[in-house]
């Protein structure tokens, strides 16, 4: 199942890598806007943030994942994976995404133990889509939530010219598994990502990326 999980979240970083060279429509704006999921958690982003509606392209994403798919489990991985926000702003811009995978669907829960496996094996499939460039990987706590954390230079193999800085940050919530991830064209983008208040399961908002995430590094 993650392997399938992986691969479509590459899919869809890949269509949002390809944004980069469409501006957005919208004015800049200092007010946010809470983007919630039925998983127990919400999101902000400032409104000058244009989302981008997936729905549309995810029955042909799944396809293909199911086509390459080497079993019936990874097969169900790709039902059941979902693309919960994408949003893009700037020019070059910068695309967010928030990948959910409901355990009522999988049919199984992770648990803290497996947040490294099931976290790094994301941004292990990531390298299918981007040459990756100097990584770091850190682990921090929101509340009584485990968090696991990448940060790296980037170039989407299919714009090699495009150079960005990736970061994506994994969670486990009671009724499934979370990643957040930018595509940063620059340093400010990239902490607007981090300073977006995230809360979860009724917990009161914190920036989802603090100061200090990176100050326990992983191997």
């Amino acid at each position: 199942m993650p392997k399938t999980c992986i691969v479509l979240l590459a899919l869809v970083c890949a269509a949002g890598a390809a944004f980069a060279q469409t501006p957005s429509s919208l004015p800049a704006s200092a007010t946010t806007q809470a983007h919630t999921s039925d998983l127990g958690f919400s999101y902000s982003l400032p409104t000058s943030w244009e989302v981008v509606d997936m729905a549309p392209s995810l029955p042909a994403v799944r396809e293909k994942v199911r086509n390459e798919a080497t079993s019936e489990s990874e097969k169900h991985g790709a039902d059941c994976t979902q693309i919960a926000l994408t949003a893009r702003h700037g020019t070059p811009a910068s695309v967010v995404v928030v990948m959910v995978v409901p355990f009522a669907c999988l049919g199984q829960t992770f648990v803290e133990k497996d947040l490294p496996a099931y976290a790094g094996g994301v941004a292990e499939g990531l390298k299918n889509t981007f040459d990756i460039v100097d990584p770091i990987y850190g682990s921090y706590s929101l509340g009584a939530h485990s968090m696991w954390i990448e940060r790296a230079k980037a170039n989407p193999k299919s714009q090699p010219q495009t150079h960005i800085t990736l970061e994506v940050a994994c969670s486990l919530l009671k009724k499934g598994a979370v990643c957040w991830m930018i595509l940063a064209a620059d340093n400010a983008e990239l902490q607007t990502f981090e300073q977006g208040p995230v809360e979860l399961e009724g917990e009161a908002p914190v920036a989802l990326v603090p100061e200090t995430a990176f100050d326990k590094k992983l191997p």
